[in-house]
């Protein structure tokens, strides 16, 4: 009996150990540069597809508003799955709608029309970039970027960007942006930061 008294504390470091290994986690940060008269300012970044990886979608909905006739914010990233409402916030009528999701215009959806105060919700369930429209003010864009992991970061004015919690591995990063083409690097994550440059081009 006292042996395994004596041997439980031993036991029991090895476990936490065990567990903290697993949970090790780093962060990918780093500068988006453009070729060109691109702006670097909220350029997605953010990981592809991780297989045999499933991720639940958030159970509280993300929010696109429409306010001062502009969408906002200008680019929203949400994960598969997630119920985003779109809101307005105008004293004028608003209407939201995008003809494809990633390319596919079988997706394509049209919410309606509705006053401020108001609003209506849809659950992305397909990986994609959407362009959002109104046909009330056509001036209007904005978009929503539908990813399959909880992995991406937006730049901030300057370009820069950060990605938390990144179990270490080896993955593929990949861009997204309004003007630019998409990019693609591998890159791999330790349980400290990484840090990546990425140059995006029309």
């Amino acid at each position: 009996m006292n042996r395994l008294r004596r041997g439980a504390p031993l036991a029991l470091i090895i476990s936490f150990l065990l567990l903290s290994t697993e949970s090790r986690a780093g962060e990918i940060k780093g500068q988006v540069s453009a070729a060109g008269s691109l702006s670097t300012e909220s350029v997605v970044v953010y990981l592809d597809a991780i297989p045999g990886k499933t991720f639940d979608a958030p159970t509280k909905h993300a929010i696109m508003d429409q306010r001062h006739l502009k969408f906002i914010p200008q680019v929203l990233v949400v994960l598969q799955g997630t119920t985003v409402d779109f809101l307005n916030s105008d004293s004028t009528l608003h209407n939201v709608f995008w003809p494809d999701i990633g390319g596919n215009k079988k997706l394509a959806a049209n919410l309606g029309t509705w006053p401020q105060g108001q609003k209506k919700s849809f659950t992305f369930n397909n990986p994609g970039a959407i362009t959002l429209l109104c046909n009330v003010h056509p001036e209007m864009s904005g978009y929503v970027v539908v990813v399959t992991n909880p992995y991406f970061g937006v730049t901030n004015k300057e370009g820069a960007f950060e990605i938390k919690n990144v179990p270490a591995g080896h993955y593929t990063l990949k861009t997204w942006s309004e003007e630019g083409k998409p990019l693609t690097q591998a890159v791999d994550v330790s349980d400290a930061a990484t840090t990546v440059d990425l140059t995006i081009r029309r």
